[in-house]
Formats: C-alpha cells, structure tokens, sequence
C-alpha cells in the first residue's frame, strides 16, 4: 500500500466527509428552524426527510453516472450539488427555499455514497481493499464530529451574544445561527471539487472503457512492480469476458448469482437503517433534552458521540483486513443489542427514579461504538467489493437506494415513533432489528476479506450455476 494509493483514497474520502456533515449537521437545526417557521411533527419529519428524498434521487441516478462517464467525473458532480446546497441554505429566503436546498444537498450525499467508495473499492489492493475503503467511512464519521462541532461553537457564539461587523455574519452567525451551521459545508465542498480533478480515474472503469494503456499505467504507480500491475490487468480483462461483452447490465442482473448477490445487498442495506443510529444521529439532540438535558449540553453529548464514532471507525479501519467483515459484524451486532435494550431500560426505569443523564449518555456511547466498528464500518465495503466491474456501479444504487429509503423511512418515522412508542419502545423495536441482519450476514453473505474482486465475483457465478 503505497502513498499514492492512500493519497487518490483519502481524496475520493473527501465525499465521505461532505455526506457525514450534511447528514449530522441537520440535528442541531430541528429545533431552530421549528420554532422560526412554525412547524409540526409531519413539518419537521419533512425538514429532515427532505435531504433523504434527494439522496434517493441520486443513489437511483449515480451507478448509471459512474459506469457512463466514469467515477471521477461523477464525483465532481456531487462535490457541484454539496457546493450548491450549503451556499443555498445559508441564504434561503423561506422554509420552501430551504427545503429545495437540502434536497439538492441530499442529491450529492446519495451519489457520493455510490461512487466514491466504488472508486476507493476499484484502486485498492485486495489485501488492503477493507482498510481502504473504510477510509471512506472513517471520513463519514469525521464528517459528523465536525457537524456536531460546528453546532455547538456556533451555537455557543449566538448564545454568548457574539457582534460581528458584517450584518450579513451577525445574521447567520447570531441571529439565525442554523444557516451558519448548515453553510459552513461550503469550505469542504469547494476543496472536494478542487481536488477531485487531480485524480486519475478508476483504472476497472478505462479497461472495460477499453483505454488499456490508461488503465495499465494507473495500476503500474499503484503495484509496486511492472509483472503485479500487468497480472492485475489480464485479470481484470480476463474477468470482462466477451460473451458478456454483448449483454446489457440489465441483463447480466438477471443471471442467478448477481440476482442474488444483488438481493442479499438490498437485504443488509435496508436493514441496517432500522437497527437505530440514523435516529441517534437525527434526532439524538432532542432525544436528550426529552429526557430532561439542556440544549447547549444535548449538543455537547452528540459531540461526544461523533468522537466515538470517529475513534472505533479508525479501531474498525485498522482492523477489518484482520478480524474479516463477519467476525466485526458479528462482534458489533451483538453489542448494539445489548446497548439498546439498555436504553430502552433506562427511559423505562431511570426516568421514574432519576437517574444521572450520564448514565443515559454512557449507554448511547455504548451503542455508537458497537455500530461503527461494525455494520458502519463494513456496509460500504461489501457493498462496493460484492458486484463484478460491468455492472457494480447499477447494482450498487440498487443496494443504495433501498439504504436511502431505509433511511428516509426512519428519519420521517422517528418522531412519531418516540410519540407513539414511546422512547423505550422505540430502542426495543431497533433491538429487534438486529436479529435479521446478523442472521443474513451468518447465512448468506461470504467472506470477502484478503479476496480480490474477481475472485469475489466468481464465488457468485459459482452460486448462480
């Protein structure tokens, strides 16, 4: 693994980053933007689900992006929507403004959420491909600090009755500091969009493009001899085959092995949204202060979640190559259940008998850690290491687009849940969640760690003869 393989990795991360700020960053605006314009439950479910619609939208169009114009290209398309959105937030003139804003944002989360771990996937090495594209997870989980960061200086600094000279600051900043916390992701965004035309493209995507010597001189700078970077090739060329050639991605999905690979994808994608910590990343601010904690410190808490989650990602990416995918899942997965029915006990118990908010916070801690160095830190790889070249990136939004109607399902859901459920039936029914998705990872999925992804990809079209 050498420098210039983690420098192209860390660049395509970057998407990562703008995905975790945008997502997280909504959590510390709900209560804001509620009272300025006056929203109800279904009001504010929409606030919130709004991005997700977007990001729907753009998981459906972005494998077709990627296998057309290429993985570089579509990555400088999301860096465009994610640029577009902040400026837009920052500025709106009303509530239907805003929301238009965040969907186009929501737009650039969905298609960086395909392509760029699919590109990290296609560059790396076998025996560092999970280290590698978990990058692109770590950097989601580095996404979601800063958001929360951001929200809490921000926050502080309206609180603390900062004056700015420009009225303009003085009005996002102190005034209406939600449009600061959701403009702020215009720096990143712009620096995304930078770089990410310093980089070559997917050296998969130039072979099946038929620009040989392209592709073959991007895996000489990444193979540390000229005989591994030309075997890398034949194999990938030998992988393409040309009865397949001649069939269209449509229908290759069809044939048995893909079909179910295809599946078992949408199965672990959609489930893992109901399993709980899209709603802690969400609504985890107002989860606290229902539970009698206030504002400035609920945002204090959810930044000590995002730490957690970005030190057990770097934990999950120093290790996932080791321990393999199922054993973390399986590590992971049992952990997150015991951690939610600990805190469905305490809004069933602790509430009544006073319990510390320290308590309540060390159970989330508890939670979010189990999950990021687990399914947080393994979804994205399977998902980007499962499919053969030719049709990856279609069957990636495919698996992408039930994760991101998994998501917005929970977003819009939650509220109504903690009103109807209660919290503690709430964290119950997540618990529930858990017992599906490992029993799948236990059955259907295979191990993928140390295999390439041709060898990946005859494991299914043995399953499919």
């Amino acid at each position: 693994m050498n420098a210039y393989l983690i420098f192209l990795s860390t660049v395509a991360a970057l998407g990562g980053f703008l995905f975790g700020y945008d997502t997280a960053v909504i959590s510390g605006t709900i209560s804001q933007v509620t009272e300025l314009f006056g929203l109800d439950l279904g009001a504010q479910g929409w606030y919130v689900g709004c991005a997700l619609v977007g990001s729907i939208a753009g998981v459906a169009v972005a494998g077709m992006l990627a296998d057309r114009f290429g993985r570089k290209l579509t990555m400088g398309f999301s860096a465009i929507l994610f640029t577009a959105s902040a400026i837009g937030c920052a500025i709106a003139p009303g509530f239907g403004w805003l929301v238009v804003y965040r969907i186009i944002g929501g737009a650039g989360i969905g298609v960086a959420s395909i392509v760029c771990p699919l590109y990290i996937s296609e560059l790396a090495v076998a025996r560092w491909r999970g280290s590698l594209v978990s990058l692109y997870q770590l950097a989601i989980t580095v996404g979601f600090l800063a958001a929360y960061g951001a929200n809490y200086l921000v926050m502080e600094g309206a609180e603390n009755g900062s004056v700015y000279s420009s009225q303009f600051m003085q009005y996002i900043m102190v005034d209406q500091p939600w449009r600061a916390m959701l403009g702020l992701e215009t720096l990143p965004a712009a620096l995304f969009l930078l770089v990410v035309f310093t980089i070559p493209e997917s050296p998969r995507w130039l072979a099946l493009r038929g620009r040989d010597s392209q592709s073959l001189g991007i895996l000489s700078r990444i193979y540390p001899s000229k005989d591994g970077a030309r075997r890398e090739f034949q194999t990938i060329k030998a992988s393409m085959g040309e009865r397949k050639t001649a069939e269209s991605q449509w229908r290759q999905l069809s044939h048995r092995g893909i079909r179910r690979a295809v599946a078992i994808g949408v199965a672990i994608a959609m489930l893992g949204q109901f399993m709980g910590v899209n709603a802690v990343l969400y609504y985890g601010p107002t989860i606290f202060e229902d539970a009698g904690i206030s504002g400035g410190d609920s945002l204090l808490y959810q930044s000590a979640i995002g730490l957690v989650n970005v030190l057990t990602t770097v934990i999950a990416l120093l290790i996932i190559d080791r321990v393999g995918r199922k054993g973390l899942v399986y590590f992971g997965v049992t952990g997150m259940i015991v951690s939610l029915l600990l805190i469905a006990a305490y809004f069933t118990l602790g509430a009544a008998q006073g319990w510390s908010a320290i308590i309540l916070l060390t159970f989330f801690l508890l939670y979010i850690f189990f999950c990021a160095i687990s399914i947080s830190a393994v979804v994205f790889v399977i998902l980007s290491e499962m499919y053969p070249t030719r049709v990856r990136g279609l069957a990636m939004s495919i698996a992408g687009l039930s994760l991101w109607v998994g998501t917005y399902l929970v977003g819009q859901l939650t509220p109504w849940l903690l009103a109807t459920l209660s919290p503690a039936g709430t964290f119950l029914l997540f618990a529930l969640m858990c017992v599906p998705y490992m029993l799948i990872m236990w059955r259907l999925v295979p191990e993928t760690t140390g295999k390439s992804l041709e060898e990946i990809e005859r494991h299914w079209a043995e399953v499919g003869a």
